[in-house]
C-alpha cells in the first residue's frame, strides 16, 4: 500500500540537521519535497523544503517557503522518539531563521515528550484550537524584529489555564543592552558595556569628531562592532583605530551597530576558549568548549575536529565541570538566573584574566545539540544526555507544579 502524499510526517529540524552533518547528500530530498509541496495540503513538505534550503544556506529562499507553511498551518508536530508519550509540551514560535526560536527538537530527541510547535505572527494570532499540553513554552528569541510579536504573546497568554515556561517580558529583556543593564554590577560577572548607536554616530567616531570614551565610558579601541540583530559573528568584527572603523563601514549598510570595548581574555598558553552553558531551572550545565587561536570562536571553526589534545580538554572540562567551574562561578551564575528570570537560558562566556565569568552573550535560543560525530567526541553523548535530561525534569517539575 503506497503511503498518501498528503499525510506524510514533518521530518523536523533534529533529522534533517543529522543528515546534513553527516555529509548526507541533501538534494535528492530537496527535489522530493518540492515535488511534494504541490499536492501537500498539510504544510510539513513546504517547512521541512524551509528547513533544508536553510540548512544549505539559502536563506531567503527558506523564509519565503516557511512563510507560505506558517499561512497554511500554523500547528507542526515534530516526530516522537517513542510511541509512550509522558509530557506534552506546546512551543510557540514566530517565523525566522534556526536561530529566531529556541531549537526545542534538539533538546527533546530520544525523549517521552511529545513536542507541538504552533507559529505565531502578528497577523496570525494564536488559534483557538491548541494542541492538549501539560506545558507551554515560549520559544520565540528577542530581536528588533521579535519585540511586538513578544508583547502580542504576552498579552494571549496572560491568563493561561497551564504553567508556562520562558515568558515573554522576560525574553524581551535578551538583548546585548537590556542583558548589558541587567547584568552590570553583579558579583563575579564582567560584561563590558555594550551601547547600541546609529550610523552616524560611528560615522562621527571614524572621523575623529567624537571619541569612543565618550560613547562607552568603560573603553577605547579595540572595540567591538556588529550590526543589530545579527547573530553567529555575521559582520561581527573588531575594530583597532578610527581608520578601521572608517573601511568597516564603507562596507556596511546597515543603519544600527552595538559597540563594545574589546576584551583581550586568551590564556597563557595563548589560546582563547569560549563556553556555551544552558542554565535550565538556574542549574548550569556545559554543552561545549571552543578553544581557539582566534578571539572570535565559533565551535565548527575551532579546529575541535582535527585537534586530539582540544578535544581531550574539552572532555576534562566536561567531566570536572560540577565540581571546578560550576562551583568556582556559582555566585555569577546565580545572580544571572536571578536577574533574567528566565527557566531556560544560554550563557556564552570565557573567562577574564582575572577571572572573572567574561559574558558575550546570553539568551533563550542558542544551538544546543548531540549531533556531533560520536566517534571524535564520544564524551559528548553522556553529557548532553545530563541536559536533555534536566529539560526534561524541568518540564515534569513544572507540569507538577500546575499553574
Amino acid at each position: 500500500m503506497q503511503t498518501n502524499e498528503l499525510s506524510q510526517p514533518l521530518i523536523g529540524l533534529a533529522k534533517l540537521m543529522r543528515m546534513a552533518y553527516s555529509g548526507c547528500d541533501l538534494a535528492p530530498l530537496g527535489t522530493e519535497l518540492i515535488a511534494r509541496a504541490e499536492t501537500d495540503t498539510s504544510g510539513h513538505a513546504l517547512m521541512d523544503l524551509s528547513t533544508l534550503l536553510q540548512l544549505r544556506g539559502n536563506r531567503d529562499l527558506a523564509l519565503a517557503m516557511q512563510a507560505q507553511a506558517i499561512e497554511s498551518r500554523q500547528i507542526y508536530s515534530p516526530p516522537t522518539a517513542t510511541d509512550q508519550v509522558n509530557i506534552r509540551l506546546l512551543a510557540i514560535m514566530g517565523p525566522g531563521d534556526l536561530m529566531a526560536n529556541t531549537p526545542l527538537e534538539f533538546l527533546l530527541e530520544n525523549s517521552d515528550v511529545a513536542l507541538d510547535i504552533v507559529y505565531v505572527t502578528t497577523n496570525l494570532p494564536l488559534p483557538a484550537d491548541l494542541p492538549e499540553h501539560d506545558v507551554l513554552f515560549v520559544a520565540v528569541a528577542q530581536s528588533d524584529r521579535n519585540m511586538p510579536l513578544l508583547k502580542q504573546i504576552d498579552a494571549a497568554i496572560a491568563s493561561w489555564p497551564r504553567p508556562v515556561l520562558n515568558r515573554p517580558d522576560r525574553i524581551a529583556l535578551m538583548s546585548r543592552t537590556e542583558a548589558c543593564a541587567l547584568l552590570k554590577s553583579a558579583p563575579g560577572i564582567e560584561m563590558p558595556t555594550t551601547v547600541r548607536i546609529a550610523r552616524q554616530v560611528l560615522q562621527q567616531i571614524a572621523n575623529l569628531k567624537l571619541s569612543v570614551t565618550e560613547i562607552l565610558g568603560d573603553g577605547n579601541f579595540p572595540i567591538i562592532v556588529r550590526p543589530v540583530d545579527s547573530h553567529a559573528g555575521k559582520d561581527l568584527d573588531k575594530i583597532q583605530d578610527q581608520r578601521a572603523l572608517a573601511d568597516y563601514l564603507q562596507n556596511m549598510l546597515n543603519d544600527e551597530f552595538y559597540i563594545s570595548r574589546f576584551v583581550d581574555y586568551r590564556n597563557q598558553d595563548g589560546l582563547f576558549r569560549k563556553y556555551r552553558i544552558v542554565l535550565i531551572d538556574g542549574i548550569p550545565f556545559v554543552c561545549h568548549v571552543g578553544i581557539s587561536e582566534h578571539w572570535m570562536i565559533h565551535y565548527l571553526n575551532a579546529g575541535m575536529n582535527e585537534s586530539v589534545e582540544k578535544r581531550a580538554e574539552e572532555e576534562r572540562f566536561m567531566l570536572d565541570f560540577d565540581s571546578g567551574f560550576a562551583v568556582k562561578h556559582a555566585d555569577a551564575f546565580r545572580a544571572i538566573h536571578e536577574r533574567a528570570n528566565l527557566d531556560y537560558l544560554g550563557i556564552d562566556c570565557g573567562e577574564s584574566v582575572d577571572g572573572k565569568l567574561l559574558i558575550f552573550e546570553i539568551d533563550s535560543c542558542m544551538i544546543v545539540h548531540a549531533i556531533d560525530p560520536v566517534d571524535l567526541f564520544p564524551y559528548k553523548q553522556p553529557q548532553m544526555n545530563k541536559v536533555f535530561g534536566a529539560f526534561r525534569q524541568m518540564l515534569v517539575n513544572a507540569a507538577q507544579r500546575g499553574v
